[in-house]
Order: structure tokens, then sequence, then C-alpha cells
């Protein structure tokens, strides 16, 4: 009982921020009533992990369901959702948008809505709707600036990602036709009946479905080369709402991908759905690598980081095992709170300098002592480096991939992690010890609220690098079966 109330209450919370927001339109009501909800939704995931054992709960005639997995990607979504709108105070009163903060708001808690509920949702076919309407919603808020670079980028967002989720409903319309000959020509699409009827699937029609949802999904998740639209996506939304799409969207369409995979595991397909997914991460990480290293905008940086751990992320769950799916889940909360962290700082020194241009962001530890501080920190640890959390996470998965079948991706991530590291810091060389060019100064002070949840992003990134707790470890690692059944 009370798990249920719970989640009615995390997804409640934000269902009436955004009628709130469209009733009452008043900008500092507006932004209130959002952090209230995000405060809400946050406090109601952090004790989900401690109430879920390691059977699956459903509510509400099997249509919602909850378990370690989906528990585990909710905490994570709720936290930059948290996060994100304790920034979007400071930084969208600097847009000077006041009649139209009710809009953003109202959008920016249904973004939060859909995200949050899309990994609840048991059926297949309702997970793919709401998946969708993540889309859907974040389409308006990508293109809230009303320029024409963040217009282009609101269009290339909802037609390659509308594309991809197109494929996604081809390969679920055909996975449902493959069970149809197992269980009849009506059934209810849930993740346990389709696992269980899973080894009596024709494997054809199988593996097709699985690869069309790989590609689907994956475009979602920004995996290369279905990545295109990311870049741009994120480089032009408004500083939270990249936050957003970078630390809470992506996980939600790749725990569909694995919950897949983990169906294919169910009908003994072999290592071609792992190759599949293995392949998308590596070349992810390369994509991510060679456009880190010749960057020019500080946005668009952060963009082809998030490929870049998509990647990471899809290698973990590729070379499965408790080391790959522990490692991918960890990697999930450390770059949810990274990456946050990496686009709030973006976000301030783009609004200080008034410039996404790298070459024009010039002495920013001179300029800004702490906020800059506290970036260069987040941009060490996004490279994987010690003594944060992404470094134990890509450590744990490059370990679960050292096998024959995978370990040339091993070395490929090896040897990108280190290609990424030189190119990413060379970028924030420039940015704080190059000498002052005759580029803009920084003429735009940034308010408490934009630099608060800076710390609430770096603190428990450094102590989750400094001290993994044996008991989330193994929460972690639990979920290895039920995602990669068969695997030891």
């Amino acid at each position: 009982m009370m798990l249920g109330g719970l989640l009615f209450a995390l997804c409640f919370a934000p269902l009436v921020a955004v009628i709130g927001c469209l009733v009452v339109r008043r900008p500092r009501f507006c932004e209130a009533l959002n952090l209230l909800a995000s405060a809400i939704s946050f406090a109601c995931t952090l004790p989900l992990p401690f109430l879920v054992d390691g059977r699956a709960t459903l509510f509400w005639g099997d249509y919602v369901i909850i378990d370690r997995a989906s528990a585990w990607i909710i905490l994570c979504t709720s936290i930059v959702y948290f996060l994100a709108s304790i920034y979007a105070i400071g930084y969208m009163r600097l847009l000077k948008e006041d009649e139209r903060l009710s809009g953003f708001y109202a959008l920016f808690a249904g973004f939060g809505l859909t995200i949050l509920v899309a990994p609840l949702m048991n059926s297949v076919g309702i997970y793919w709707i709401a998946i969708e309407l993540t889309t859907l919603v974040s389409t308006f808020l990508v293109a809230f600036e009303r320029v024409p670079e963040s217009m282009e980028a609101a269009w290339k967002y909802i037609i390659i990602v509308s594309a991809g989720i197109s494929l996604a409903l081809l390969g679920t319309v055909l996975l449902y036709w493959a069970g149809s000959f197992v269980l009849g020509p009506t059934y209810q699409m849930t993740w346990a009946v389709l696992a269980g009827a899973a080894p009596k699937m024709n494997h054809v029609l199988l593996t097709l479905a699985f690869l069309l949802l790989l590609v689907g999904f994956g475009t979602k998740v920004g995996l290369a080369p279905m990545h295109t639209w990311l870049p741009d996506a994120h480089s032009e939304s408004p500083a939270p709402v990249s936050a957003m799409l970078s630390g809470a969207l992506l996980n939600t369409a790749m725990i569909g991908i694995v919950r897949f995979l983990g169906i294919t595991k169910d009908a003994n397909l072999g290592r071609l759905p792992q190759l599949a997914l293995v392949a998308f991460g590596a070349l992810s990480l390369l994509i991510g690598a060679l456009f880190i290293v010749r960057q020019q905008g500080i946005k668009r940086l952060m963009a082809y980081s998030s490929i870049e751990h998509m990647g990471v992320i899809a290698l973990g769950f590729g070379f499965a095992g408790p080391l790959g799916v522990g490692g991918a889940l960890y990697h999930m909360l450390n770059h949810s709170l990274n990456k946050s962290l990496m686009f709030f700082g973006a976000g301030n020194m783009m609004r200080a300098y008034g410039t996404k241009e790298i070459k024009n962001i010039t002495r920013v530890n001179t300029h800004f002592p702490v906020q800059g501080a506290l970036w260069l920190a987040g941009a060490v640890a996004i490279t994987g480096a010690p003594p944060f959390g992404l470094f134990l996470s890509e450590f744990n998965i490059m370990r679960a991939g050292l096998t024959p079948s995978f370990a040339w991706a091993v070395y490929v991530m090896a040897i990108l992690l280190i290609v990424i590291f030189i190119g990413f810091m060379n970028h924030f060389r420039a940015m704080y010890y190059a000498p002052a060019s005759t580029g803009p100064t920084p003429n735009a002070k940034m308010s408490v609220w934009c630099a608060v949840p800076m710390w609430l992003a770096l603190v428990p990134l450094l102590v989750f690098g400094l001290w993994l707790p044996a008991d989330i470890w193994t929460y972690l690692t639990s979920i290895a079966q039920s995602l990669s059944p068969g695997v030891p």
C-alpha cells in the first residue's frame, strides 16, 4: 500500500504543477509550484529502492510495474528533475521572458511527468506511447527561445526521433506477431508475458524485432549513427532542459532496450543481440571522441559527451553479467549528476559571457572562482577521471568486457576515453588558463539558484567516487539477473 501511494504521489505532483501553471499564470508562482512538485517526486523516489524486493510489483490493472530496475531509473530521473527545477529559477529569470514562464514551467513539469512515468509502464505498447509523449512535450521546450537555431533544432529533433520511434513501433508489432504463434492472436503484451513466451518464439522474427527496437529506441537514446538530433537539441535548449534531456530522458529510453535484450536472452538467441548493442556503444564512443576533440560550441561539447556516455552505458549492458549491468546502472546515476552539473555550468557561462563559442569564454577561474571551480571539477569527472563516480562505473564496465567475445571493445573504449580526456580538458584549459582575448567579458552575475544545484550534483559525485556502499552495489548487481536471465 505504501509503495502504491509513493508511485501515485511522485506522478501526481508534476501533474498538479502542469494544471496549476496553466491556470495561475504568474511566473513566481509557477516556478515555486514546479520546484515543489520536483521535490515531492524526489522525496517519493528515495525510499523506493529500499521497498522493492527481487520481484516485480504490479499496480492498477497490471499496467504499472515497479521492480529494482525501474526504481533505479526513476530515482536517477527524479534527481535531475529536482536539480534542474532549482537551477531553472535562476536561469530562466535571466532570459527576461516572464510573460512566457507559466507555459515553460507547465511544459517542464509535463516533461518531468512523462519521463517519470515511462519506466513504470508494464505494457510494451504503452511504454512506446510514453516514450513518444516525452518527445512531443520536450519538442516545445527545445524551441522555447524561438530563435532560428532552436526552431531548427526542434524540427530536427521531432523528425529524426519520430522516425526512430516508428521503427520501434514496427519492431513492437513484429514482437507481438512472434508472440502470437505461442500465445494466440490476442494476449497481454507485458514484459513478463513476453519473457515467458520467448523460448518458443520464432528466432528470426524475434531477432529482426529486436534489431528494429534497438535502432528505434537507440535513436531516442542518441546512439550513433542515429545521434544527429542530439547535439542540436541539447545545445539549443535552455540549460535546465538540456540537463533533463541528457541526464534523464536518455536513461528512460535505454531501459527499454535493456528489457528487450533480456527477452532475447530468454529466447537463447546467442550473442548477436549483445554484439549489436556493443557495436552501437563502441561507435557512439568513437563519434563522441572525434567531435569532442574538434568542438567549438560549449553546449555542443556537452551534447557529444552525452553520446559518449550513452555508448559507455550500452557497452556495459552489452557486456552483461553483474559487473556490466551493475556498472552501467551506476554509470547512469553518476552521469545524471555529472551532466546536470556540466549543463548548469555551461548555461551560466553562456549567459555571463553572452556567447556559446568556447574561444570567447576566457579566464573563467578569475571571473567566477567558486562556480568556475565547480564546473572544472565536473569537467574532470565527466572524462571518467578519478576520484569521481564515473571512474568507478567505467572501470567495472571495462572489467566486465574482458572476455574473448568483447575484449576488442574494451581496448577501443580505453583508447577513446584517453582521447576524450585530452580533448575535453584542452577545451577547459583554453577557457580557464589561456591568455585573455579580445572577446566578450562577463556582464552578468549568477544568482544562488544557479550555484546551489551545482554543489548538490558535485558532492555526491565525489562521494560515489571515493566510497561505493556495498548495499548499493549488491542492489545493482541483483538487477543483472532480472535484466539478463541466464547470465552468471
